[in-house]
């Protein structure tokens, strides 16, 4: 069969819709969409195949999950509130950021007036997403009491190293030097399930969010399992204004990890400031890092944490995208600990 140029393949397909090769190939799995086959076993997406993905490309992007997109378009509109009151409520914080940012324009323009003229900095800072509180404190080993200064807190902050890099004690650092932060730990696997159960039973308003967030991850594709119950129980406790998360994707498989992600990034700036101490390309995929997140490199030779930004050639990129794996890689050095010395 002989395709007319309205064909296109999967990557131009994917182009146009401005998602990727594999979220179409999830949204075939799923039955959203039935894209054509070539003699050659090619996917082609036609003028009917692409009017389609754009509808269900429009519904993620108002925070409607794969089972919800599913609903919509077979007609039913139950599932349409809770997701559009969810989207509301991202919106409203990024129009609290564009408010703030106005009144410090306006500031500057009428400092301007005065004669003042802002300086470099300040003008950078207008572009710059509301940061959470930032801190200096000096580093753990192996770094020897180094003076670390902490930029901007974003809504996501990685934190990623090889093994042996010192991350997690930066990680630890970091929950004990900001204000109002908490350290979730690996010890949550350790009968995970019963005990997040517990805290639940002991919590209905926990329990309530834990049981929506999850209803909305496995709906994504993402896996019940005891060590995605127990985390979502850390995550959904209220109290600490910023969370440090160890090793998240621990324990999850890679839809998991996908959806996990997919989630915390929906939350937008009005969300809970997280730090994740990760080594998975699924959780920080560096073609999707947004805005409103930053890289923080514990370097393998043990010079200080450094931000990296995620474009390939900038300083540090190739060093954070050597230390990522995909959940299966990962999986096989699940428990693998560095040798270091003993401290004295």
């Amino acid at each position: 069969m002989r395709f007319s140029a309205q064909f296109l393949n999967a990557s131009e397909a994917a182009s146009r819709l401005g998602v990727s090769a594999k979220a179409l190939r999830l949204y075939e799995q799923r039955c959203l969409i039935a894209p054509i086959r070539t003699a050659a076993g090619w996917r082609a997406y036609g003028p009917a195949e692409m009017a389609r993905a754009a509808e269900i490309v429009a519904l993620r992007g108002l925070g409607f999950s794969l089972a919800q997109v599913t609903r919509v378009l077979e007609g039913d509109s139950s599932c349409m509130e809770p997701a559009l009151a969810a989207h509301q409520a991202v919106l409203e914080g990024r129009l609290r950021q564009l408010v703030g940012m106005m009144e410090k324009i306006g500031s500057l323009r009428d400092d301007l007036a005065r004669g003042k003229a802002p300086t470099i900095g300040e003008l950078a800072r207008l572009m710059m997403p509301d940061a959470g509180p930032g801190v200096a404190f000096d580093l753990p080993w192996p770094w020897g009491g180094e003076r670390f200064e902490l930029g901007p807190v974003r809504a996501l902050n990685y934190i990623i190293g090889p093994l042996g890099s010192g991350k997690t004690r930066l990680a630890r650092r970091l929950a004990e030097s900001l204000p109002n932060s908490a350290f979730l730990g690996l010890d949550r696997l350790a009968d995970g399930c019963a005990v997040a159960l517990a805290r639940m039973d002991a919590d209905p308003a926990l329990s309530s969010r834990v049981d929506r967030t999850l209803a909305w991850l496995v709906e994504d594709g993402a896996a019940m399992s005891g060590a995605l119950l127990a985390l979502l129980a850390g995550l959904e406790t209220e109290g600490p204004a910023i969370l440090v998360v160890d090793m998240i994707e621990q324990g999850l498989d890679q839809a998991s990890q996908e959806a996990l992600i997919a989630h915390l990034r929906r939350r937008g700036p009005g969300g809970r400031p997280l730090f994740l101490l990760t080594r998975s390309c699924a959780i920080l995929n560096l073609t999707a890092v947004g805005a409103d997140e930053a890289i923080i490199l514990c370097p393998a030779n043990h010079s200080p944490p450094t931000y990296v930004a995620p474009y390939p050639g900038t300083p540090g990129y190739e060093a954070v995208a050597t230390c990522l794996a995909s959940p299966e890689v990962r999986a096989r050095t699940e428990g693998v600990i560095a040798w270091r010395p003993e401290v004295a």
